[in-house]
């Protein structure tokens, strides 16, 4: 087992390696999924929202150089069932008449042993605080094994809508939403 981590490690380090300059992708909507898990009367409840835009530019050589912004259309999210959709638009939770769009800008971007770590600052209902979201990379079935042309990214963080004031339905709706966000990407030439 060993053996085929260490094997892992050197592969993608290798293929890091190759690609020393910074590459522009662009995100492959109808294939990448935002989804959210939030505890609705203590259970777990999935969540989608999707991307509005996104430029992505990553420097697998030198990953600091890399860059993330994403702007999300909270009008269309859904939120599990018709009811829980309804009341995440409204004005106590995300407010969608004034903010229909959460943005997330990295200022951040850095290596960890199982892919990367982005930092950046996401507003969400005009208030405006850090985020941290752990990445990983994985090549698209079907690429040649240096192939970074396509890849997927699985993106996973946490957030409180308390502090972005998304208050509404404290008794029914946890204030931890936990994010799983699967962003296809493909180079653009």
């Amino acid at each position: 087992m060993s053996r085929l981590i260490l094997s892992l490690v050197f592969l993608i380090s290798t293929m890091l390696a190759a690609h020393a300059k910074p590459v522009r992708y662009m995100l492959e909507s109808t294939k990448s999924s935002v989804g959210f898990v939030y505890h609705f009367n203590g259970n777990p409840t999935k969540g989608t929202m999707p991307v509005a835009k996104a430029d992505l530019t990553i420097d697998f050589a030198a990953l600091h150089k890399s860059t993330v912004q994403i702007s999300l259309n909270v009008r269309k999210a859904r939120a599990g069932f018709i009811f829980a959709t309804e009341a995440l638009r409204e004005k106590s939770v995300l407010d969608v008449a004034n903010h229909p769009h959460i943005l997330f800008s990295s200022t951040k971007v850095s290596r960890t042993n199982t892919g990367a770590r982005v930092v950046g600052m996401v507003t969400i209902r005009g208030v405006t605080k850090p985020l941290t979201l752990n990445a990983v990379f994985y090549r698209q079935k079907g690429s040649a094994p240096k192939d970074l042309s396509k890849l997927s990214i699985l993106l996973t963080g946490s957030i409180s809508r308390a502090a972005f004031g998304a208050t509404g339905y404290p008794k029914l709706v946890g204030d931890r939403i936990n994010l799983r966000i699967l962003a296809r990407i493909r180079q653009v030439e």
